[in-house]
């Protein structure tokens, strides 16, 4: 079954052809991070137009890749939530017209499941039930993903995701958007001791997290060196905070494991390309013998590739929709009705 998908959440257009949810035949990407650094982040509205001016231009370049037609297309996938709602309308309004323009079903896909569909592509062994560690710019959360489209939240951020912490903090420095991958890159030569900062404890459920405590924690001590005229060690402040945020999500996927009983933990999102939580996720599973999923770094950000592969199983489970589909900034992974 060859899907073509689309992924427009954010600043990525991309589209992607997809064979029976594992085998990708081609995955196109145009990048707007050029255009929004000099901005220091993405700016909804310039990244709506990019996705007008490139998704057409992007499904013709899929089909001429993967070397089929429009008649070789079975279906076409679309994130239809959550993302930038003006952004994820041009994706969904491109998918209603491929889709009845060629008379193939749309699958509607959600875009953190699709985070965790990558991890199909890069592993075509795995399969439900295991755990998912979901990490991204705007999403933190563990969830136990029990068949491929019915999933249990175990424990999510009450505030700010972590990626969104490594952002912020990163355009504080003054280090190049997108932020997390520079920071990631300076923590790798500091001493991950050097500052003191908070993990945090924020409820009755040992599985959720905050990090708006960590993130207002290292703004302050960046401020307040910046007004007294004190020179901090960047790298130790970055490899700090690192560690900081690996402290607060690998504990937690480790007792995760014990209580679950299961011994394959997959990692999605942006985030899973951070260097520290990649180490400290594997050193936890292997101390526990479970085996650690992790797609490669090319399926760790924004792709149409991993909305193909779960759209698969997704159509599987006759989740599919109208010309009524719309496009939402914000809704439950958990698949209630569209």
């Amino acid at each position: 079954m060859n899907i073509l998908a689309v992924e427009s959440s954010c600043d990525e257009t991309a589209v992607a052809i997809v064979r029976s949810g594992r085998e990708v035949l081609c995955d196109c990407i145009a990048s707007q991070v050029e255009l929004h650094r000099i901005y220091g982040g993405v700016v909804p509205e310039i990244a709506s137009r990019k996705h007008i001016e490139a998704i057409y231009g992007l499904a013709d370049q899929a089909l001429l890749q993967a070397k089929l037609t429009r008649k070789d297309i079975d279906a076409v996938a679309v994130t239809y939530a959550p993302g930038l709602i003006g952004a994820v309308l041009v994706g969904v309004n491109f998918a209603k017209a491929a889709a009845l323009a060629l008379g193939k079903p749309l699958i509607p896909v959600h875009h953190i499941r699709g985070h965790i569909g990558a991890n199909y592509i890069a592993y075509p062994d795995l399969e439900p039930p295991f755990l998912c560690l979901v990490v991204s710019g705007g999403h933190t959360m563990i969830a136990e993903v029990t068949d491929y489209t019915k999933m249990r939240i175990l424990g999510t951020t009450l505030d700010d995701a972590a990626g969104e912490c490594f952002d912020k903090v990163a355009r504080v420095l003054d280090m190049p958007y997108p932020g997390g991958a520079a920071l990631d890159k300076m923590a790798q030569l500091g001493d991950d001791r050097k500052y003191p900062l908070p993990r945090s404890k924020p409820g009755a459920n040992p599985y959720d997290m905050s990090f708006s405590g960590l993130k207002t924690a290292a703004l302050n001590l960046i401020h307040h060196a910046q007004q007294v005229g004190e020179e901090l060690d960047i790298p130790g402040l970055c490899a700090s905070f690192s560690a900081a945020v690996s402290d607060t999500l690998v504990p937690r996927v480790a007792q995760a494991i014990r209580e679950t009983g299961l011994k394959k933990v997959a990692v999605a999102g942006g985030v899973a390309a951070n260097s520290r939580i990649r180490r400290d996720i594997l050193a936890a599973a292997e101390a526990l013998d479970a085996r650690v999923y992790m797609p490669p770094l090319s399926l760790c950000g924004d792709n149409a590739a991993m909305i193909g592969a779960q759209a698969y199983y997704e159509f599987l489970a006759g989740n599919t929709a109208d010309m009524s589909l719309n496009a939402y900034a914000t809704k439950s992974i958990l698949g209630e009705k569209i």
